[in-house]
């Protein structure tokens, strides 16, 4: 068998069960995408690389198995950074392979060259820079099972024009083994040191985050919550793993938490920590985090525990073997105190909703496409738009929030929402977006338009950076620097101009009819909600300050 190394590669991505690539050719990996040419991937073609990127996570997210982009040499390969690096932080499978210019210019500075492998070490869980074609037989199986096995992350793959295009002579390609990870049994001594630190306390809670979802261990946090009464704060990663209706639910924590979620949280004897990395988001001053609480740390990644709050008992393992082994060794207790306690806090200190007949509100407003949007999959951009849908939006399964969490990237909701809808094409993807963070990938427009995918989005347009104007308002004496925009975009014209529907709404109508005839024709449509430029999100942990400390809400 003789054929090129981007003909091997391709059929490498066949053989791992690629069906989409989103990404950009350039003269780096043109022979990658002549190779491509003759195969049954189908080919996304994003209008920016970090797009791309971003298509290709939003596949991943959804559906937890790696996915692909493609970027040519120098400026593609820069332009995948960003979104390399935010699903580093947010332990998203990816394999993002450039093109590199032939092995005997490299370190020439020839053109479009850049040191990609170099670039992107402290951004990725692993990467691969290709020496000859026969590497490529075993670097790409690794890079998916890299990507994919424990913390997943993503994975960079780095091949020279050259060894594309070059020939090989040989028998045929590897069989795919199944490879079974090995699970290190999980200690029984500290087994059932957390079962006793469990079941001897009176106030435990636990605290849940992206580790749950992408471990699908969402039903045995169930099953532990419910047999020993404990209940359930989720993180921003972690929202949709617990049902939303069980009166052990307590909403999302930290900066923008229920005051409740927050001040119930104090009251913990015992932190059950799962699958989360004490985010300062989450957290606030972590020195005031739970002072009366011990805390129980468990995590796949062994560099998170004891890495920003000291534990009184780490488990280092995968979530569900260390629940499954747990879970037997667990008492069942009503804790009808603690139950009560918890009843009393919600009725007390509730998350505060504004006058339903204030229609244009932006919790409203996401109230509304809520119930009209039946079992659709939402993406969000980052900014107060993202905050407000986090607090109301009904997060019901995993996977079907997608949000970026640890770098918090502007310019993710829209390419995000365009891979959610290639991955789930039956399902509706809501996009809610701010004006600024619309702006940041707004030539996605254009692929969403190439592929008429059903992707609705939201834009809260209050032409500000919402969130900087917030804290420029509350903690910085109101000096408004760099928060407002001089021009006023018209979304829907834009919207429009790229072929897809586009509508504004008007101040003078109530928008619940509108809202509803939009979301129910098929394809995709982009709404303008023009809203009032100083909402704030709240409550709000000021900067420095405990989640106890939180203002506004009230």
């Amino acid at each position: 068998m003789r054929m090129s190394g981007a003909d091997i590669t391709i059929k490498l991505l066949e053989n791992q069960g690629i069906k989409v690539i989103a990404g950009i050719p350039g003269g780096g990996n043109l022979p990658l995408y002549d190779a491509l040419y003759k195969s049954n991937i189908k080919h996304v073609l994003a209008r920016h690389e970090q797009g791309a990127a971003f298509i290709a996570q939003g596949i991943a997210r959804t559906t937890g198995k790696a996915a692909v982009c493609f970027a040519t040499s120098g400026p593609g390969a820069t332009n995948l950074l960003t979104a390399i690096a935010d699903a580093k932080l947010d332990s998203v499978p990816m394999v993002a392979i450039t093109g590199q210019v032939p092995f005997l210019l490299v370190g020439t500075d020839a053109f479009q060259e850049v040191d990609t492998y170099g670039l992107t070490v402290p951004i990725t869980k692993h990467n691969f820079f290709v020496r000859s074609i026969e590497e490529l037989f075993t670097v790409i199986p690794e890079a998916f099972r890299y990507a994919e096995c424990g913390r997943p992350g993503p994975v960079v793959i780095d091949i020279p024009k050259n060894l594309q295009s070059e020939m090989y002579e040989f028998e045929g390609f590897p069989k795919l083994e199944d490879i079974d990870e090995y699970v290190e049994p999980v200690n029984i001594h500290f087994l059932k040191e957390a079962a006793e630190y469990i079941n001897s306390s009176k106030k435990p809670v636990l605290y849940i985050g992206g580790g749950i979802p992408i471990a699908q261990g969402e039903e045995l946090i169930r099953k532990l919550s419910e047999k020993s009464n404990i209940p359930v704060a989720t993180t921003l990663m972690g929202l949709g793993s617990f049902p939303l209706d069980n009166p052990l639910y307590l909403g999302m924590l930290g900066m923008h938490g229920a005051r409740y979620t927050n001040i119930l949280l104090e009251e913990a004897d015992l932190l059950l920590a799962f699958g989360v990395r004490f985010d300062d988001r989450a957290t606030g001053n972590v020195g005031k985090f739970c002072p009366r609480a011990k805390i129980i740390h468990i995590d796949i990644d062994e560099a998170e525990i004891g890495k920003i709050k000291k534990v009184d008992l780490s488990i280092q393992g995968d979530i569900n073997k260390v629940l499954e082994d747990l879970i037997p060794l667990i008492e069942e207790n009503s804790r009808k105190a603690w139950v009560e306690e918890i009843r009393t806090k919600k009725m007390e200190l509730p998350f505060v909703l504004p006058d339903k007949k204030d229609y244009y509100h932006p919790l409203n407003i996401i109230k509304m496409v809520s119930e009209m949007s039946g079992n659709a999959i939402v993406t969000t951009d980052v900014g107060q738009h993202q905050m407000w849908t986090a607090q109301v939006y009904p997060v019901k399964e995993p996977r079907t929030f997608l949000t970026s969490g640890g770098l918090g990237t502007m310019g993710f909701g829209l390419p995000a929402a365009i891979g959610a809808a290639i991955a789930m094409p039956d399902r509706m993807v809501i996009c809610f977006a701010g004006d600024g963070s619309l702006l940041m990938n707004i030539q996605e427009l254009a692929t969403l338009a190439d592929l008429g995918l059903n992707v609705k989005i939201i834009v809260m347009n209050n032409g500000h950076l919402g969130l900087v104007r917030q804290q420029q308002q509350m903690f910085y004496h109101e000096h408004y620097m760099a928060c407002k925009f001089q021009t006023d975009p018209d979304f829907a014209m834009i919207a429009e101009g790229f072929k897809i529907k586009g509508y504004t709404l008007s101040r003078d109508i109530n928008p619940e009819e509108t809202l509803k005839k939009i979301l129910l024709e098929k394809g995709p449509a982009l709404i303008n909600v023009p809203i009032n430029q100083f909402e704030n999100v709240f409550p709000i942990v000021p900067p420095g300050a405990g989640n106890t400390e939180m203002v506004g809400g009230e």
